[in-house]
């Protein structure tokens, strides 16, 4: 029986040497065992486990979050026919938050803490030995690493470098992810860049204090090596797929179990339009039996990395900024010119506004660039101060305002009512109004409700009215007028005698309540009402007043009224408006009232007059 792989026979051993010592024992316990054996590479570098030997910019800040999963890395099976008893480690899952300082392109300074999110499997306990159950999330070992490029720049085929990793014991020992012991791991560290091709290579001893795992399964000094190609795609920077192997083998005690190694394949891609986030997957098998080498690795990525953008080095003799290939005076600095035959040349500009001498006609005055001849190279006053040349001022000595027309260009926007609209085209302007397209009412006052009636001398300029020789009725409905809270009719719905008929002198009233009844969506619910005077019983007064409500309602759903929209009650005597004693009082309580019960919320209009 073995732990991927440890025997059971070299397990009964130690137990039988351990219980030999420890008769009165009643439980065996294991030591703390250093089980992950995935290292993310620092951030910015190429590969996910296989450091790279640049230094990735000149003070660049790389960090990155990387999620490692590993199945089965610890189990226990039978030696004789490999076939697996407990699984002792069967998930875990690492988080792993990583930072890299790269420094003048040469130095690399990175740190990586790696987080136990996830560590399960099975306590394995027999009459011979036991292994605890992982205790599940815990902090790994803390990560210190630094790097120094040799040989090579970023972009170069061939890039030699050294670095090393040292371990701090920060992690816990319970859950199969710490050993207790500092380790350090020196690197010697190749790798490259030649056009989509890249590749790297490692290979370094890791030195640490030996311990017995149990039995003959020890963990101590070992000889770590890895290496990954890849090809870069989508403009050579974009998306990169690559394959890459890793392991290491125990120096001290070479043997299956001893000896780890795995393979994975990934993709990492650039995240448009910056470029600066990077995100990457992976996944693969392990190819030996070593404790810790799981039969399948997962790792997922996202970094934030800056692209090093490749330096196209060229000539420069005379040190002017324009390189030698597009300078037309190579040997002498010059300036940009967009004449091919002029580019950085020395230019002759007494001036130094920007314009040559041999076209500027102001060569000794700086002055700004004009497609006529004459003005080329010559200054441009504003005399006014108002931010318009003089040139194509219509008003140069009067402070004024830009137009499309070149004969007011410049000149002052004269506005006496504040509208926008200038006075020389506002027909109105002294009276404050809204710009439209005809000459004759651009700057007046609109006519909101459309009875010919401007607002400014409407009385009732939401409702469409009549002409009236009284001003604050001018514009108003003749019949009816529209308010909050109720249609009101201006004269009575007229009856046959004692009955519910309606005249035809009412006609026209009802037209109108309808047509201000379209006009106000609004209004979602209206009572009519029906009322009468105190002549008569209450009970006859009541009935008469509710046929008479109703009458009109329906006079009103013939007229294309949504019946849903009225309601009819009959009050009879007793809500009157004027005194029963009277005639004059009587009449004013025989009466139908169109009251508003429930309405939509509307925008005021700024522009009612009631």
């Amino acid at each position: 029986m073995a732990l991927r792989q440890i025997p059971w026979a070299a397990l009964a051993c130690a137990w039988l040497a351990f219980s030999a010592q420890q008769a009165d024992a009643q439980e065996v316990q294991t030591r703390a065992i250093d089980l992950p054996k995935f290292n993310p590479a620092p951030p910015g570098d190429r590969f996910f486990g296989v450091p790279s030997p640049y230094a990735a910019g000149e003070v660049t800040f790389h960090s990155a979050v990387t999620l490692d999963y590993a199945r089965e890395p610890l189990t226990l099976v039978r030696e004789s026919d490999g076939e697996e008893i407990e699984e002792i480690v069967s998930d875990q899952l690492f988080l792993h938050a990583a930072v890299n300082l790269s420094l003048a392109h040469r130095i690399a300074i990175s740190a990586s803490m790696p987080f136990a999110l996830v560590s399960r499997g099975d306590r394995v306990t027999t009459d011979d030995f036991a292994f605890r159950e992982p205790s599940g999330a815990a902090l790994g070992d803390l990560r210190l690493g630094v790097r120094v490029r040799l040989f090579g720049e970023y972009h170069d085929g061939f890039q030699l470098g050294v670095g090393g990793y040292f371990w701090v014991p920060t992690g816990s020992e319970t859950s199969y992810v710490s050993d207790g012991y500092f380790r350090g791991q020196p690197q010697l560290l190749l790798g490259g860049r030649a056009d989509r091709f890249i590749w790297t290579a490692m290979a370094g001893p890791t030195l640490k204090a030996t311990s017995t795992i149990i039995g003959h399964a020890t963990s101590g000094h070992s000889m770590n090596w890895g290496g990954g190609v890849g090809v870069l795609l989508a403009d050579r920077r974009l998306v990169q797929l690559h394959v890459e192997t890793a392991g290491g083998v125990d120096i001290e005690n070479a043997d299956p179990q001893t000896v780890n190694a795995e393979v994975l394949g990934g993709v990492k891609w650039r995240l448009p339009p910056a470029e600066y986030l990077e995100m990457g997957i992976a996944a693969g098998p392990g190819v030996s039996t070593g404790i810790g080498t799981p039969i399948f690795r997962g790792a997922f990525q996202f970094a934030y990395t800056p692209v090093i953008e490749e330096e196209n080095v060229k000539q420069d003799m005379d040190k002017d900024g324009i390189f030698d290939d597009v300078d037309a005076c190579p040997t002498v600095p010059g300036k940009p010119n967009s004449d091919p035959k002029k580019h950085g040349c020395p230019d002759l500009d007494r001036d130094n506004d920007g314009i040559l001498n041999d076209v500027d006609a102001c060569p000794d005055e700086p002055g700004k660039a004009s497609t006529d001849p004459k003005k080329n190279g010559c200054p441009v006053r504003d005399t006014d101060k108002d931010g318009i040349f003089d040139d194509v001022d219509a008003c140069p000595k009067e402070p004024g305002v830009a137009s499309d027309d070149p004969k007011k260009h410049g000149c002052p926007f004269l506005d006496k009512d504040g509208d926008g609209v200038a006075d020389d085209v506002d027909a109105c302007p002294d009276i404050p109004g809204v710009a439209t397209d005809d000459p004759k009412t651009n700057g007046c006052p609109p006519d909101t409700d459309g009875d010919g009636f401007r607002d400014d001398v409407d009385a009732c300029p939401r409702e469409k009215g009549v002409d009236n020789k009284d001003p604050s009725k001018r514009g108003c409905p003749r019949l009816v007028v529209f308010t909050d809270s109720e249609v009101k009719i201006l004269e009575q719905v007229q009856f046959d005698f004692g009955k519910a008929t309606i005249r035809a002198a009412s006609d026209e009233l009802l037209n109108e309540v309808a047509g201000v009844l379209k006009d106000h969506l609004e209004v979602l619910k209206l009572e009519v009402q029906g009322h009468t005077d105190i002549v008569g019983s209450a009970q006859y007064n009541k009935k008469l007043s509710e046929d008479r409500a109703k009458s009109v309602m329906s006079a009103l759903v013939k007229r294309g009224i949504d019946q849903s929209r009225l309601t009819a009650t009959g009050y009879g005597f007793d809500r009157p408006i004027g005194d029963n004693k009277t005639p004059d009082g009587r009449q004013t309580n025989r009466r139908v009232q169109f009251i508003v019960t429930e309405k939509k919320p509307i925008k005021p209009y700024a522009g009612d007059k009631k």
